[in-house]
């Protein structure tokens, strides 16, 4: 996406070029919510943040100029909390993609507050949000020794027997190891003897989330999955999803005419919203069977002190905490990455 530039003054006066996105995610790269709120909150302040391109080290300055639209993606975004109101005045669209596992008695999660905590940020924000606003993501599911698809049925169950009428969907992934040899790596460093997933296994889980959705009446849906699971009212996910932005935020006409959608209602008695899209807005940066819109995503990996065994995100946990160590020594520095 070729987003419009603007020109902005640094505060040592100089005058650089920044793409000003419509929409941020905040952030796939790293947990902002978590860790980096107070930071976002400074530097929509300053109008703008550096990001550095994480492929060939470029940096590159971001306006919120003509931001519309933040998804968030957090595993304890409780920091958000104090900072509602703020977010509402700045840029009132937004909505939290929410991880909330159950690893706690595994130890794969360790730098995240317990299950019960999460749970009650979750209400929290879903109350004070709305249910559609806040996500529930139970990703990755995560097969080893000792978790197999009853236990993890069992921990899903759990979880979502409390956030029943505080959100609307639940979204999960099975986790693809093999593909990312650090991960391998670093679930074998500690010992982890997980297992992949194959089609038996995806559709066992799948049927037992179909049952256990009974009570609950979320939408179910996989994240970048190519494995079909239809016939059990899995459906697939847009984390940025174009069709829930424009559920949500419809009556923002700046939005709007940058999707290219025409919104009407057309009959007084009967207030079904028409929607006309115009353009395919899907990411193509993305992977194949993701079906996000596009974005800007303002995260740096290698900066998240979560410390998930199998996390992609950062190289090691012992990096990823010294960088948010440096990042607290000059918390509003303009990047996330300090030096």
């Amino acid at each position: 996406m070729n987003w419009e530039k603007k020109q902005i003054i640094l505060p040592g006066g100089e005058t650089v070029t920044a793409q000003a996105p419509v929409v941020i995610s905040a952030s796939r790269a790293t947990d902002i919510p978590a860790f980096y709120t107070d930071w976002l909150v400074s530097r929509m302040q300053a109008g703008y943040v550096k990001w550095i391109n994480p492929f060939n080290g470029v940096p590159m300055y971001v306006s919120f100029d003509n931001a519309r639209l933040i998804v968030f993606w957090s595993k304890n975004p409780a920091s958000l909390l104090k900072h509602l109101d703020f977010f509402d005045e700045r840029i009132p669209n937004y909505y939290i993609q929410f991880t909330l596992n159950d690893y706690e008695k595994e130890g794969l999660e360790p730098g995240v507050p317990p299950v019960a905590e999460r749970v009650e940020t979750f209400i929290r924000l879903s109350e004070r949000l709305g249910k559609e606003k806040v996500i529930w993501r139970f990703d990755p599911l995560l097969l080893t020794d000792t978790v197999g698809v009853e236990e993890l049925l069992e921990k899903i169950r759990g979880i979502g027997d409390q956030l029943k009428g505080y959100t609307e969907k639940l979204v999960f992934s099975f986790a693809d190891i093999n593909n990312y040899r650090k991960v391998q790596q670093n679930l074998r460093k500690q010992q982890v003897a997980y297992r992949e997933f194959d089609e038996h296994t995806m559709e066992e889980l799948a049927a037992g989330l179909q049952q256990l959705n009974r009570a609950w009446g979320f939408t179910l849906a996989t994240c970048a999955e190519r494995f079909p699971l239809d016939r059990f009212r899995v459906v697939p996910n847009s984390c940025i999803d174009e069709d829930l932005i424009i559920r949500l935020f419809h009556h923002d006409k700046k939005l709007m005419d940058f999707l290219k959608v025409k919104v009407t209602f057309p009959d007084l008695f009967n207030p079904v919203m028409k929607v006309e899209k115009v353009r395919n807005n899907k990411d193509r940066g993305q992977r194949g069977f993701c079906g996000c819109m596009v974005s800007k995503d303002i995260g740096e990996y290698h900066t998240c002190p979560h410390g998930c065994i199998y996390c992609y995100a950062n190289v090691s946990s012992e990096r990823a905490l010294a960088n948010w160590r440096r990042h607290r020594e000059n918390p509003v520095f303009e990047t996330i990455k300090v030096g």
